[in-house]
């Protein structure tokens, strides 16, 4: 009873699911390069995050392109697409940022955190019915 419902939710958000793994990846990469610039770098948060989310958007349009949904046809058009949908989403990460730390006043690791959900959805809508449409 559990394992099918589990596979009819599978089958039914198999992209939504495969998306989000991916940009796990994606998000740890930019985390990680997000932690180093402003960490050991002593780089500014928001020259940080631009850079950590080109990283992250670089990896996760090949994943998603070949694994998920597996077009291989306009790659330089999908791929300016993707970086285009990927840096509104940095907007969106960049005021969000803004927010937690400069009025908030949350630790920069901690804001960036609670950037990546909202992002990520925004992000795979846009490139669902954008980016990747055949």
């Amino acid at each position: 009873m559990i394992g099918m419902v589990i596979n009819q939710v599978f089958t039914r958000y198999k992209q939504l699911i495969v998306y989000c793994t991916i940009g796990c990846s994606g998000a740890t990469l930019d985390f990680v390069v997000y932690a180093l610039l402003t960490n050991w770098c002593g780089m500014h948060y928001q020259l940080a995050n631009f850079l950590s989310v080109s990283f992250g958007i670089v990896n996760n349009f090949f994943w998603n392109c070949y694994f998920n949904f597996k077009t291989r046809d306009k790659i330089a058009k999908r791929l300016m697409s993707f970086y285009s949908v990927g840096m509104f989403g940095w907007a969106l990460s960049a005021g969000c940022l803004w927010l937690f730390i400069e009025i908030m006043g949350l630790k920069p690791l901690i804001a960036k955190l609670g950037t990546i959900f909202f992002v990520t959805v925004v992000q795979f809508c846009l490139n669902k019915f954008i980016t990747f449409r055949k």
